[in-house]
């Protein structure tokens, strides 16, 4: 053990002196290399803790690319590949100053004034030229070097920096990666989102470029996208105060509906964020899509696996490296004396102390004997960026070999013609490789240098499962397929949980937007006669149709007739076959006493003629019950009234023959003319032929047929609308064809006063002046009532109370039976 520790004592000093914190790998061609070996400081200071995964598996990836390519007789053949590896202390503006190495060999100094003891011009060591730079890691950290290094003209490829705005070729145009930019990752994410069915989700991010790029570029592809509106974005400080996350979480509670979040935030704030969600009570509340910084790492849900559980998480599709793994487990002190950092790594790895000369040993921990081994005395898994960083050296690689190929053909070794070797076409050289990677998926550029976006999708699954943890659920390759089946929530739950602002409106239900929040809206039914036209209107049915139980389209209002079971039809049949009953019994009586002294000083032409037209009221009931057609409204214009006009008719001149020949026996014995049963019975029909010529002027201008009326029945509750099958006869039409009556009935009833005065002994007169009066007074209350029931919107059918003759027969026009 001190043999291993005095080399490393005898030159790191000089090495820490010319280039601190790094590790230089001779080779023909020089490449250099950023990488997160420690943690930022506390306290100002700009380095902290080691960096396992981050920092010396990612580093160790380098240095197994770099054995790789020398090893290799197709690959730079006589070329070996060097490198300066630097520790960028996870800070940019540390990172920036360590990198001012990588430029020193391009400034020119001016030692014209320096002059040595003896006079001699002083002899200084050239720094090594690096051609390109690997890294670094955080967005941040590439963003501040790639300034430097474009300035210089020296390319630089990422492995992990994947933040939007390093995709901006005027601005870094010496920049490329072999990761995906988050652009590409916040699409994958908004697929995922959109694939839940969730349309209300929050944001959450580290300040610094990679979480607030990351959620710029989510908001802005969300936006364009349409259909997913941000509840809250919340930004995490650089510095977060005591009870900064417990504030963070009370703001996303603002909006609980909200409960997706999406993340894009370092491993040390996405704990904190978990330990604040479980401090309030909140687990299985929010449900957390991560990004790559997230991706399938244990560190941030350890001990919080509850808060944690059904969590998606997205992760640049990857492939652990065999090759990889066999270099790194046989990593010992003896064998790996080029990293610097390597003992400080042991000593962590395996929770031991190493001895140094002046330093006392911790009592506390266990001594490092030298054979420990990785993967046996320490669990050890792959860091999840090894094979891009793999990827980018061997990109590197592989633009210096098509280089030398251009350059120096035939020629072994490095060229004049590559000495010294310009960036800018080395650059355009990098930009044109395509080979297949060290997970066997091919390694590209666009013209902007971003890789290609491959996904895969993980969810945090522990409920029901021998083996808790990460599980592929989907991959994202330009577009996304994800297995729901697969997915499980808190609890176990398979259903996936809600994340919108505003639950669906049911069938029959409008959208009333919220202003300014396309994602939430009021749910207004339509109401009334009102159905769903799109999710936003509402429009009225048509006249002869009604709104469906859902109300999303109109349906035909049912058509309803008097039926003959109802009660009012049998109601009115039954009145009208009484009278029918009776008037055929006096008919009866009549023809069996015709030739009677009685029979014939009674008038029996007119009698008979009286006697038909009542008969016709009585049959005038049974064509308004029964179903409207041609036939049926052509018998009820004619019959209505007509039967009355035949009563009248007979009673009117009933009447003024009795009148006319009072009056004439007062003047003279001379009897008046026209008092014989002939004339008296052509006068009749004259009468009546008047209201049969004004029945048939109506047929000729309006012909009878039937109509349906929705509005009579059209209650407020449209699930009792119900069209009406009737005649075209309105309530006017209907005035209009009994007004002749009317006239006939007021003349009758004036010669019935006239004739009061008749003798005692003739007995006909005051009968019929007392049931003129009678009728008189039926006629005006029918008047008022027949308009006033047809304004009524309450009524469920056409009843009609109608004087007729000396009965007042009630009548009825389609009533309906509920």
């Amino acid at each position: 053990l001190k043999n291993w520790l005095k080399p490393v004592v005898q030159v790191s000093p000089s090495h820490q002196h010319f280039h601190p914190h790094s590790i230089k790998i001779p080779g023909d061609i020089t490449l250099g290399g950023l990488f997160p070996i420690h943690a930022r400081g506390p306290h100002g200071l700009p380095c902290g803790e080691l960096k396992k995964e981050k920092g010396i598996h990612r580093m160790e990836a380098m240095l197994y690319a770099l054995d790789q390519i020398n090893s290799d007789a197709e690959l730079l053949p006589n070329i070996t590949l060097g490198a300066r590896i630097l520790d960028t202390c996870s800070r940019d503006t540390y990172a920036l100053e360590q990198s001012l190495t990588f430029v020193q060999a391009l400034i020119q100094k001016d030692t014209s004034d320096i002059r040595c003891s003896n006079g001699e011009p002083p002899l200084i060591r050239k720094p090594e030229r690096v051609v390109g730079v690997i890294g670094a890691s955080a967005s941040s950290v590439s963003i501040m070097v790639a300034n430097i290094l474009r300035l210089f003209e020296i390319p630089q490829v990422s492995y992990a920096s994947t933040a939007p705005e390093l995709s901006d070729n005027n601005r870094y145009d010496f920049f490329s990666r072999v990761v995906p930019p988050d652009s590409y990752q916040a699409q994958a994410m908004l697929d995922i989102v959109r694939a839940l069915g969730w349309n209300y989700v929050s944001t959450l991010a580290s300040e610094g470029n990679y979480g607030e790029s990351g959620v710029e570029a989510f908001m802005q592809i969300s936006r364009e996208a349409g259909g997913v509106c941000i509840a809250q974005s919340v930004k995490i400080p650089r510095e977060p105060t005591a009870g900064e996350f417990d504030k963070i979480i009370r703001r996303l509670m603002e909006t609980s509906n909200a409960r997706g979040v999406i993340i894009f935030a370092n491993e040390d704030d996405i704990k904190r964020v978990l330990e604040a969600a479980k401090r309030a009570n909140l687990t299985g509340h929010f449900l957390f899509v991560g990004s790559d910084s997230w991706g399938a790492k244990s560190s941030p849900i350890t001990e919080l696996e509850d808060v944690a559980e059904g969590a998606v998480t997205i992760l640049p599709k990857r492939t652990s490296i065999d090759g990889f793994d066999q270099y790194f487990v046989s990593r010992s002190l003896e064998n790996n004396r080029r990293n610097i950092w390597f003992a400080e790594f042991w000593e962590d790895d395996f929770r031991c102390k190493l001895t140094r000369p002046g330093i006392k040993p911790d009592p506390d921990k266990k001594k490092c004997t030298g054979d420990e081994r990785i993967g046996r005395d320490s669990t050890y898994e792959q860091e999840g960026k090894v094979q891009f960083v793999i990827d980018a050296v061997y990109a590197v690689a592989h633009a210096l070999h098509n280089m030398h190929q251009d350059l120096c053909p035939g020629i072994p070794g490095v060229c004049s013609s590559m000495d010294p070797l310009e960036g800018r076409s080395l650059l355009d050289y990098i930009r044109a490789v395509h080979f297949n990677g060290s997970a066997g998926t091919s390694v590209l550029f666009n013209e902007n240098g971003d890789a290609p976006g491959r996904y895969d999708i993980f969810q945090f699954q522990m409920t029901n499962h021998s083996h808790p943890g990460y599980h592929v659920i989907g991959q994202w390759t330009n577009n996304l397929r994800l297995n729901l089946e697969e997915m499980q929530w808190s609890g176990g739950d398979r259903s996936v949980p809600d994340s919108i602002c505003s639950f669906p409106c049911k069938p029959g239900e409008r959208k009333k937007m919220v202003k300014g929040v396309p994602c939430c809206w009021h749910c207004e039914l339509c109401d009334g006669y009102q159905y769903q036209v799109d999710e936003f209107n509402c429009e009225t049915c048509p006249s002869d149709m009604r709104p469906a139980p859902n109300r999303t389209t109109c349906r035909p209002t049912p058509i309803i007739k008097l039926e003959w079971n109802s009660p009012w039809a049998l109601v009115p049949a039954s009145l009208a076959m009484l009278g029918i009953l009776a008037t055929s019994a006096v008919v009866v009586t009549f023809i069996r006493f015709n030739d009677t002294p009685i029979v014939r000083a009674s008038g029996r032409e007119l009698s008979y003629v009286l006697l038909t037209g009542i008969f016709l009221i009585y049959l005038i009931t049974f064509l308004m019950i029964a179903e409207p057609g041609v036939v049926v409204c052509a018998f009820r214009r004619l019959l209505l009234g007509l039967g009355m006009a035949i009563t009248y008719s007979a009673m009117l001149t009933k009447t003024n023959r009795i009148y006319r020949i009072f009056e004439q026996g007062k003047r003279s014995v001379t009897p008046p003319k026209f008092i014989s049963p002939t004339s008296q019975l052509a006068i009749t029909f004259i009468l009546i032929s008047v209201q049969v010529l004004g029945v048939f002027v109506w047929f000729a201008v309006v012909p009878p047929h039937t109509i349906i009326d929705y509005e009579e029945q059209r209650p407020p509750n449209p699930d009792f609308a119900r069209g009406i099958l009737k005649c075209d006869m309105s309530d006017l039409s209907i005035i209009c064809c009994l007004s002749y009556s009317i006239v006939l009935m007021v003349t009758c009833t004036v010669y019935a006063v006239k004739s009061r005065g008749v003798p005692e002994t003739f007995n006909e007169a005051k009968p019929i002046g007392f049931t003129m009066y009678t009728t008189c007074i039926v006629w005006l209350a029918f008047v008022p009532i027949f308009f006033g029931t047809a304004q009524s919107t309450e009524k469920v059918g056409t009843s009609r109370v109608c004087p007729v003759g000396f009965s007042g027969v009630l009548w009825s026009e389609n009533r309906p039976q509920f």
